[in-house]
């Protein structure tokens, strides 16, 4: 009974409305390919479903084949929501989503359908501003996030952007520099730097 208000609330509402923004379903995933990147929303049922309540997630994520290359990995055509370069659930995106929907015998469907199609018109508008691998990088670095902290410094060094790469460095040495594990990750980008001839500066 529920499942099947969950398929078909895929099928009438999200499907219609992702198809219109150009993405192509797969099973529960959806994407959208662009010249240099996957965009995808992968539809995750929880494992503790049971006949009178159903939980699902919605995963957000983006692949750059221009990343894929730098971690010498294989180019993927239908990547997994794990392989991608950018992941996110969707209240991460659209901050008035749940982390994750459910439906029980009581719920009212056309509030989570509003819900839902909010969230993910806002994940379409995030995915708008997000149009290369240096978006991708320009995001984490901001963060200052360490996810992708080797491939980010690659991309911004293979492309000279040297001042980019030092005020990243240091932002992740002030946030992360106190922490046990910073000398494997300062050893990891100090190698980098070296590789293109960038100077490196420990705090």
């Amino acid at each position: 009974m529920l499942q099947q208000l969950f398929n078909e609330m895929i099928k009438q509402d999200v499907k219609p409305f992702l198809v219109q923004h150009g993405f192509v379903k797969k099973s529960l995933n959806f994407y959208k390919i662009a010249d240099n990147l996957i965009y995808m929303l992968n539809f995750q049922k929880s494992a503790g479903n049971s006949a009178d309540h159903l939980m699902f997630y919605v995963n957000c994520g983006i692949y750059s084949a221009e990343l894929a290359q730098i971690q010498a990995k294989e180019v993927l055509t239908e990547p997994k929501e794990a392989d991608c370069h950018f992941r996110a659930r969707i209240r991460e995106i659209a901050g008035a989503a749940p982390d994750r929907f459910a439906i029980t015998p009581d719920t009212k469907m056309d509030d989570v359908r509003k819900t839902l199609l909010s969230g993910l018109q806002q994940v379409v508008q995030f995915y708008r501003t997000m149009t290369s691998a240096r978006s991708i990088v320009d995001y984490y670095t901001s963060g200052p996030f360490l996810h992708l902290g080797e491939e980010s410094f690659h991309l911004l060094l293979q492309t000279n952007d040297v001042a980019a790469a030092k005020q990243y460095l240091q932002a992740l040495q002030e946030k992360h520099g106190a922490e046990q594990r910073w000398t494997i990750f300062e050893k990891q980008y100090e190698a980098i730097f070296k590789q293109y001839g960038a100077e490196f500066t420990k705090l």
